[in-house]
């Protein structure tokens, strides 16, 4: 399936796509590259990493493989560590060699440049197969949509779905309960958004909500955590 995508560059310098059909962004206008280092990777992988050194692989679980840029980030960040990490996508419109092979973002930052060709290699791999992407770094992303989606047990869960007023059949409190049912004792859901209907659900389903500091031009955001097992 293909949806009509325009690239657009936003304040940081760094594309994203514009989705007409749904009038929204998969990205912050305020810099996609800023919003998914400090959402995903600062409050979410970084975070876990922190508090659970010992756990590996470490078991990602990503809804809305998009443009690539988490799983890419994800990548450089596992080899840059020496931390094997397994990475489970879901994506029901995958976008076309085309828009992905426009993508800025292996040249935002010159240090992780010589990653670049990762990039490409994440978006080659073949759907709903798993693949060896580097010597830290195995994927798995599958064309389907997170409500027939099979879930693997995860420790983070990168939660970047549209907003829940463009996509809110993935934010409902029964959606959210099948994401946080494979979610090991111990791990987190992350998520741009800080609804705060989002994060009564989450309290509801049994897990200790924070309210963190947003990425620029946005305020706030969520990350939840599971109870680890007595």
């Amino acid at each position: 399936m293909e949806r009509e995508v325009k690239i657009i560059t936003t304040e940081d310098g760094s594309h994203s796509l514009f989705l007409p059909e749904l009038n929204e962004s998969y990205h912050s206008f305020h810099g996609a590259y800023r919003e998914s280092v400090h959402v995903f990777m600062l409050y979410g992988l970084e975070t876990w990493y922190m508090h659970n050194q010992g756990v590996q692989p470490i078991r990602i679980f990503e809804v809305g493989f998009g443009t690539g840029l988490n799983a890419w980030l994800t990548l450089v960040w596992a080899e840059q560590n020496k931390i094997p990490v397994l990475y489970h996508s879901i994506e029901p419109f995958p976008l076309e060699e085309n828009i992905y092979s426009q993508l800025n973002y292996t040249k935002v930052d010159e240090t992780i440049s010589h990653f670049a060709p990762y990039f490409q290699g994440i978006h080659d791999a073949k759907w709903n197969e798993g693949a060896i992407m580097s010597e830290y770094f195995n994927m798995k992303k599958d064309i389907v949509t997170l409500e027939e989606a099979q879930l693997y047990p995860s420790d983070i869960v990168f939660f970047d779905a549209f907003a829940p007023s463009k996509q809110p059949e993935l934010w409902t409190k029964e959606i959210l309960a099948k994401v946080i049912e494979a979610i090991n004792p111990g791990g987190i859901f992350v998520t741009y958004s800080a609804k705060g209907q989002l994060k009564r659900d989450l309290e509801e389903l049994g897990m200790t909500v924070e309210t963190l500091p947003g990425p620029p031009g946005k305020k706030e955001m969520t990350r939840a955590v599971k109870k680890k097992l007595e």
